[in-house]
């Protein structure tokens, strides 16, 4: 089954086939290979690589490669991937999730560590889809705001919720951009969070008793939980009380969504697969010679991935089940009405 919302080909680079992004030159499940290929001979061109990229480009056969070599080989991935990044978004993406994972890139010279961020969305229809990535400053308000503008700008639409992890910057970003869209805290940070304020012995029971609030059938009932457990870690633990019922509708914002989807929609962790990957092949790297080459194997990475969604026999989430976003049944109807009682 393909994208529900597609592939925009018009404006791909001379040399793509049509109905794929694989230039001639490449064959499919291998554009990331090559991707990783001309970052580690960049990287040994441009003599900033470390000792085990060295090895490997030895190892390899390729130390006698020219600057000039490496530029025409990457010169043949960066369109690509470019075409990629800044297709126009047709469909309507109800989730969003956006997460970050971190390399050492060389910039003015110096060795810093930088933020490579990751949208992927659902679409109306349930296809699953990777929509953008961008590197930059993970706690800049302005990067964030660019990042999520830059997706509005290409077609995206019709968010319900957007998950992601607390970074202020974000958050700012998320309220400012995509105004009408509820944000869903990751739960697993939260966690982490949360139970870094209580000593590490006590933290095991605690998560225990945490956990009891996400037990609970409906986002009424939750919030009633959450408010006990915090009554009850008053006394020992004021500072997680606190911490708990600040979050308490950023936590639970998912409990008010199907309940079919609510499972993959309390975390980031639909990111988490994808982000491993990515770790997995820039790992090879070390160093990155320049934030371009982190843009060009994480955007074939994440290219080569959103093509095997785009051919997956299954939907992330059932069409019928995305139709309960346009037409609330009554029990939720019903929830809400009580929840704003309580």
């Amino acid at each position: 089954m393909g994208h529900a919302g597609g592939h925009d080909r018009a404006g791909d680079p001379e040399g793509v086939r049509p109905g794929t992004y694989f230039p001639s030159l490449l064959q499919p499940r291998r554009r990331a290979e090559h991707a990783l290929l001309a970052v580690v001979q960049e990287a040994y061109v441009h003599g900033v690589s470390t000792r085990k990229v060295d090895d490997l480009v030895k190892a390899l056969g390729l130390d006698g490669l020219s600057k000039s070599e490496v530029s025409r080989i990457c010169g043949e991935l960066d369109p690509v991937v470019a075409a990629f990044r800044t297709r126009p978004l047709t469909s309507e993406h109800r989730y969003l999730w956006v997460d970050a994972t971190y390399h050492k890139v060389r910039v003015d010279g110096r060795v810093i560590s930088q933020a490579t961020v990751v949208a992927i969305g659902i679409t109306a229809e349930g296809d699953r889809q990777v929509l953008g990535v961008d590197v930059g400053p993970s706690e800049d308000r302005a990067f964030w705001t660019a990042f999520l503008r830059s997706l509005v700008k290409r077609g995206l639409k019709g968010v319900r919720l957007v998950v992601s992890d607390a970074h202020e910057g974000l958050k700012q970003a998320i309220a400012t951009v995509l105004t009408g869209a509820t944000w869903q805290r990751c739960r697993v940070h939260f966690m982490r969070n949360l139970l870094a304020t209580v000593p590490h012995g006590a933290r095991e029971a605690i998560a225990a008793i945490v956990r009891t609030i996400f037990a609970q059938p409906d986002h009424a009932s939750a919030l009633v939980q959450l408010r006990k457990v915090a009554d009850g870690l008053r006394s020992r633990f004021p500072r997680a009380a606190t911490v708990l019922e600040d979050a308490a509708e950023d936590i639970l914002a998912y409990r008010h969504l199907p309940l079919e989807h609510q499972r993959q929609l309390h975390s980031t962790n639909p990111l988490e697969r994808l982000n491993k990957e990515i770790k997995r092949r820039s790992n090879v790297v070390g160093i990155f010679p320049n934030p371009a080459a982190v843009i060009r194997l994480v955007g074939a990475i994440l290219l080569e991935q959103d093509d095997e969604w785009a051919v997956a026999e299954r939907r992330y989430f059932s069409a019928e089940s995305m139709q309960q976003l346009t037409t609330p049944s009554l029990s939720t109807t019903a929830q809400e009405i009580l929840a704003a009682i309580a």
